[in-house]
């Protein structure tokens, strides 16, 4: 039997999980599961280098992110689910390949560059938010993963990664594979608003919201700007309500609402409400496992220690291996 190839992501505990974070990550994750050996991890360490200033949320939405994440799909009996700051080796490690990674690694890294730029409102001038891809390299070669899936904007993490794990194995001998990108198929989502679905954005639509809270939210989506009046004829090309109504409705109600969006045969609050309707319902499984296990938080804490402690075992492995070929004596 071929042993199947290991895979390990994470997501930070910055908010509630919404339609993007669904689509852009998860949906890929639960694919995986039937292919490869799963390690996903919550980085509630990671959410500390852009809200070291605000931490009391944290462990909250970490919580909330467990629930989501069975609530999607995750299989605990198919992937190893953790917090990463249970493990403490991850912060071993990550100590000892901040004293081999050069600084102009990290000074270069695109995501740096950006995250300074659209988090103006924050003080990043940190070590710690510098050397987060050190700290993700660590999280990520500690399990010895063969690959990390990603959209193409974050291929230059992997990247970063592979130099770390490279230039270790340099000085003390092979010990990390180098992890491959796995390139996710990640449609971009927009918000209510039109703009990137965010929680800073206050545009987002969560897995958690209620069905009253997402006809809500519906109603007050921009539709194509250019229409004023429902006499006007409409564009779906360019209505943000339409591509939702392409994820979320069946094919024929899509093929009718383009045609008679284009002759004002429809107006935008009929549109929205089909569109809210059906978007409920495909929401209502997910809704009905987050109500079975917020009602068993031991059987979630039972489950994330499991993962833990499978996790723990690989993490302390590894870290014998880096100790001896550092040679630094536990």
């Amino acid at each position: 039997m071929t042993k199947k190839k290991r895979i390990l992501s994470g997501m930070r505990p910055t908010g509630p999980l919404h339609l993007g974070n669904l689509h852009g990550a998860l949906s890929n994750w639960i694919k995986m599961q039937e292919e490869y050996e799963c390690f996903f991890f919550i980085a509630d360490w990671h959410a500390l280098t852009s809200d070291y200033e605000e931490t009391g949320s944290i462990s909250q939405y970490a919580e909330e992110m467990m629930i989501d994440w069975l609530s999607a799909g995750l299989a605990p009996e198919k992937s190893s689910l953790f917090l990463q700051s249970k493990i403490k080796e991850h912060a071993e490690l990550f100590l000892i390949l901040s004293m081999i990674t050069p600084v102009p690694w990290l000074e270069r890294n695109p995501t740096y560059k950006d995250q300074i730029v659209q988090l103006s409102n924050k003080d990043l001038s940190t070590f710690g938010f510098l050397g987060y891809p050190v700290l993700q390299a660590a999280d990520i070669i500690i399990y010895k993963a063969d690959g990390v899936p990603v959209g193409v904007d974050q291929v230059p993490h992997v990247e970063i990664t592979r130099e770390i794990a490279r230039r270790f194995n340099y000085l003390y001998g092979e010990v990390f594979p180098e992890p491959k990108a796995i390139l996710a198929e990640t449609p971009k989502i927009l918000g209510i608003d039109r703009r990137k679905m965010s929680k800073s954005y206050n545009n987002a639509i969560y897995l958690s919201d209620s069905g009253d809270e997402v006809a809500k939210k519906v109603a007050g989506m921009i539709t194509d700007p250019n229409r004023a009046r429902k006499s006007d004829p409409g564009d779906p090309d360019i209505c943000n309500v339409f591509d939702f109504h392409k994820r979320y409705s069946d094919p024929d109600t899509i093929a009718t609402i383009n045609e008679e969006c284009r002759k004002a045969g429809i107006g935008c609050v009929e549109c929205k409400k089909i569109m809210a309707k059906n978007l409920i319902v495909f929401l209502e499984p997910i809704h009905e496992k987050r109500e079975y296990y917020k009602s068993k938080p031991d059987l979630v804490d039972s489950i994330f220690a499991d993962g833990t402690e499978k996790a723990r075992g690989v993490a302390q492995q590894t870290m014998a291996e880096v100790r001896a070929a550092v040679k630094i004596q536990a």
